[in-house]
This record gives C-alpha cells, sequence and structure tokens, in this order.
C-alpha cells in the first residue's frame, strides 16, 4: 500500500495549451529533452535535415507544421513521473483539445510574448476555468521582439479573468534579450543562446553584484531594479491555493526554441502542482488513492502505425493500479468483464507494453471496436460512472461518398473508425444506406484530414459536397413521432452512429420555427459520449 501511494505521489498529468504557433510542441520537445526521454529536440517547422517533433506523428502534421491529434508523453525528471498531454493548438481541431483536457490535471498556456492573449487560448482557457484546475502560464519566444511585459500581465489578467504573479522577470527582449531575474532566488540566470539542443550556459548574479553592470549595462540593470520594486509592491501575493483552484497563474517568462527559462519552470511547476485529483462519479468522488483500478476513454486513435493497422483507446487512470491481464468492468458495456490487451505507454507512435501503471497515468489499450469516448472502467465489484465529456456541434457540414463504389467495406470501415475516435460527427439520413454519409466538423481542416485520411489509411478517395447547414440540435426526448413534427423545408432529420436523432438547421430562425411549432420538442445543444 505504501508502494501505491508513493508511486501515485510522484505522477503529474499536464496538458499544453496554447494558440497556433505559440511554441507549444516545441516547449513539449525541450521537457522530454530534460526528461532524457528523446536525445536531440525536433522543431515543427524546418529544413528538410531537421528532426521532425516527436509529439507530431500523423504525416499530415509533419507536412503542414501543425498538430492535428493530441499526443500522449511520459518521462521521469528528477523522481517525477509525468505525463505530457501535448494538444493541437489549430482551432479546427480544438474538440480534440476539450477531450484532452478532461484527463489533465492542470494545464500549461504558452503565450507568445510579441502577440499575447490570442483567439484560441481564450477559447481553451475557458475549459480549464470549467475544470478549476491550475493554469501556469510560460510566455514564450522573449529571444525575439517582444511586448511590454507589464502590458502582457494586465492583458492575461483583463481577457481571461484570473491574476497573475510572475515567478521570474525579462531582461529585454529579441538582441537585447539578456535573461530573467528569479523573483524566489533573487537572481539573474543570464541568457546566451546556444541553439536549443542541450540545456543553456547559466551565470546566476544576485541583483546586487557588481559584475551585473557589466553583464546587461547600466541601464537595463536599472530599469530592472525599478520593475522589481514595482512588481514586489503592486503584483498579486503568492497564494498557493488560489493556484491550485485556477484563480492565479504562476507566470515565467523564456525561450522553448533556445531552451531558456526552460528547466528552472520545469522545476517550479513540478513544486507547486499536485498528484493526482479526484474525479467526479455517480457515486460522488473518486480518491485517486483508492487501490481499486478506475479509469476513463477519453480518446480513441486508428492506424497511429501503419504496420500495426488497430485502434488504440486512450485512458486516464483514475483510481488505483493498473496491472497487465487484470479483468475490469466496462460500465457502458453492459457490465462486462474484459481483460485490457496489449497495454502501453506511448511516446507519440512509439509504444511500449507495460506490465503496470498508476493512477494519473495515461495507458493505451488495444480496442477490437468495443470502447466509446467517455466509456468508464472500473475494478470488479464496483459499477460507478465517471462523467460524460461533451460532445460539441459541429459548424461545417457536407455529404461524404465513395467513388469507387466497389470500396464501399472500406469506406464504411473508415468513415465509421474515424468517427468513433470523434475527430469527425457522422450522421446518416433514416431509412438510407452507408453508401453515403453526412459529416459534421468543429472546424472545417477536418474536412481535409478526413480525405487524407481514408485516402492514405483505407484506400478510398471520395467525393465531398458541401451542405448549407450550420446548427444542430439533439433531439431529447425521445418517445416523439418524428413524422408529426412541423419543421421549416430546410431542416433535415439524420441519426448519429448511437442511433440517437437530430435536427440540422440552416439558420437560427429555423430553430425558433422548430421550438415554437413543436411544443412538445425537447432540443439540446450538444450530446454526452
Amino acid at each position: 500500500m505504501s508502494d501505491l501511494k508513493h508511486e501515485i505521489e510522484r505522477r503529474r498529468t499536464f496538458a499544453i495549451i496554447s494558440h497556433p504557433d505559440a511554441g507549444k510542441t516545441t516547449l513539449t520537445e525541450k521537457f522530454l529533452l530534460y526528461g532524457g526521454a528523446i536525445a536531440l529536440a525536433g522543431s515543427v517547422k524546418g529544413k528538410k535535415t531537421a528532426k521532425h517533433a516527436v509529439s507530431d506523428w500523423m504525416e499530415i502534421e509533419k507536412q503542414r507544421g501543425i498538430s492535428v491529434t493530441s499526443s500522449v508523453m511520459q518521462f521521469n525528471y528528477e523522481g517525477f513521473c509525468i505525463n505530457i498531454l501535448d494538444t493541437p493548438g489549430h482551432q479546427d481541431f480544438s474538440e480534440d483539445t476539450y477531450r484532452t483536457l478532461m484527463a489533465a490535471d492542470s494545464a500549461v498556456m504558452v503565450i507568445d510574448a510579441s502577440k499575447g492573449v490570442e483567439n484560441q487560448t481564450r477559447k481553451l482557457f475557458k475549459v480549464c476555468l470549467l475544470r478549476d484546475i491550475p493554469i501556469f502560464t510560460f510566455i514564450n519566444k522573449m529571444d525575439r521582439e517582444a511586448r511590454d511585459p507589464f502590458e502582457l500581465m494586465e492583458e492575461i489578467e483583463n481577457e481571461l479573468g484570473i491574476q497573475t504573479y510572475p515567478v521570474n522577470w525579462p531582461i529585454g527582449c529579441g538582441r537585447e534579450f539578456k535573461g530573467v531575474y528569479d523573483r524566489n532566488k533573487k537572481e539573474i540566470i543570464s541568457f546566451t543562446a546556444n541553439g536549443g539542443q542541450r540545456e543553456v550556459e547559466k551565470v546566476e548574479l544576485n541583483i546586487n553584484d557588481d559584475r551585473l553592470e557589466q553583464l546587461i549595462g547600466k541601464d537595463k540593470r536599472q530599469i530592472l531594479v525599478d520593475d522589481i520594486e514595482l512588481l514586489d509592491g503592486a503584483s498579486y501575493d503568492f497564494d498557493m491555493d488560489a493556484v491550485r483552484h485556477g484563480k492565479l497563474s504562476p507566470v515565467f517568462f523564456g525561450s522553448a526554441l533556445t531552451n531558456f527559462g526552460v528547466e528552472p519552470f520545469l522545476e517550479d511547476f513540478l513544486k507547486m502542482t499536485t498528484s493526482p485529483l479526484p474525479r467526479h462519479s455517480d457515486q460522488g468522488e473518486i480518491d485517486p488513492f483508492d487501490p481499486a483500478f478506475s479509469a476513463f476513454v477519453f480518446k480513441i486513435q486508428a492506424n497511429m502505425n501503419k504496420a500495426h493497422r488497430d485502434r488504440i483507446a486512450f485512458m486516464r487512470i483514475c483510481s488505483g493500479k493498473f496491472e497487465k491481464g487484470m479483468e475490469v468492468t466496462h460500465i457502458q458495456g453492459g457490465g462486462k468483464k474484459i481483460k485490457l490487451s496489449q497495454p502501453q505507454q506511448l511516446m507519440a507512435q512509439d509504444r511500449e507494453i507495460i506490465d503496470q501503471a498508476y493512477a494519473g497515468d495515461i495507458i493505451g489499450v488495444f480496442d477490437p471496436g468495443i470502447f466509446s469516448i467517455g466509456d468508464t472502467l472500473c475494478a470488479p465489484g464496483k459499477k460507478f460512472q465517471f462523467e460524460g465529456i461533451p460532445t460539441f456541434a459541429p459548424e461545417h457540414f457536407a455529404r461524404v461518398s465513395q467513388k469507387d463504389t466497389l470500396k464501399r467495406k472500406q469506406f464504411v470501415k473508415g468513415t465509421t473508425q474515424i468517427a468513433q475516435e470523434g475527430a469527425i460527427q457522422m450522421f446518416q439520413e433514416p431509412n438510407k444506406g452507408m453508401e453515403e454519409v453526412i459529416v459534421g466538423v468543429v472546424g472545417a481542416l477536418q474536412f481535409d484530414v478526413l480525405e487524407y485520411r481514408l485516402n492514405n489509411e483505407y484506400n478510398v478517395e471520395i467525393r465531398m459536397e458541401s451542405l448549407p447547414f450550420q446548427y444542430i440540435r439533439w433531439i431529447e426526448n425521445k418517445e416523439i413521432d418524428l413524422k408529426s413534427l412541423n419543421l421549416s423545408s430546410d431542416t433535415k432529420i439524420v441519426q448519429d452512429f448511437k442511433g440517437n436523432y437530430l435536427l440540422l438547421f440552416t439558420d437560427i430562425w429555423n430553430i425558433k420555427w422548430a421550438v415554437e411549432r413543436n411544443p412538445d420538442l425537447v432540443l439540446s445543444e450538444f450530446g454526452r459520449e
């Protein structure tokens, strides 16, 4: 039991969120570098000879220089076992990010020092607030021209409604970037660019050291002294309880690309975060230190490796210990007892079969087609269910069919599997076959990924016809007679692949029409997986 407690206490599970191009994947790579998980850090964009980012494993990600799926990586650092969930920054894949945040205990928000708070940051931040989880801020790219740090603090506070506490403070930016001042240690860490492949050479000086003037210049020293005096007098006090509840964000400045400030950030982050948090279920809170195993599925991914051609269900372990070969109860599978086969931990597409894992860990298991996002698994004898994961309403719709009718089987398999992953939502018109389906996505770029994956993974070419629908509503009262509904001519009744009925609308007025003319109709803006 003491071993179980020790293993769970040393777990840290966090997601990294940001707007595209803020440097999130680069920061992830540097964490892995410090953990010894990789020997050479890759970058998302670069020359053909450059190593691609470990966390971007899908070919389309390497071609476009964006992350379109969430990657899971585990490494050890200074006695901690760290699970990083690297999420897509592009807004067209935000639904995958929402689900991934459900599996995290804290979030690291990466902000571009020259751009500040951007649209996608706002959206993802709101999800973090709903979860009441700690949010740590890394203001990146200080080695380039950046906005005034006081202005950035103010923007974070005003735009996101969270208080800030700068743990360190930058000295200059761009070519004049000289390093940061650590407010706790009261020391300056001098910046030396080194290409970012290893730890920065640090020169640590006290603010009153005579050598400081030689290092950063008289003017910069005076600006720093004035800034620190202002911070100490006017900034929010550090409050660990406020940090734990997402009310105060510790802020760090640095440069992920050149590796500056990454290790001090990781060390402070590990001190401030907690071991795995309790999870809500229909039978109250589930304590992570309860020895009985429990987990939920937050992601399903097919064909991560062309050599395997399989489906992996990603699970967040919420309590106890997982052991290879153990029997668990699949709650949504009718309470059936199953063995989780091929349990593995992942480094993007690289896999390692494991014998055990603990609360806080993310594991992948082979999915023969029985799991759905949001499913609960627990030790035999337990019958609780974790909170469901919201299904977000798609905003773009298209009718999709295969060009070659002889490839119907591959088309059905491909669209069904990609839909089960949550990458797209798939609908059928009642009493019609699967020769053509209606696909809904949150972001239009997901259509490109669907076409690419069907072609590359299932050898199917498709036709795609854009549809005018913009809104979707789930029909909550399943007993209602669909044929008796009074709907506008451009409203369509469809079914999702779980058999739920929904309505597609071209505009908001048609939703009002449906509600006003059908008083018994109950509509919902999102379903639960």
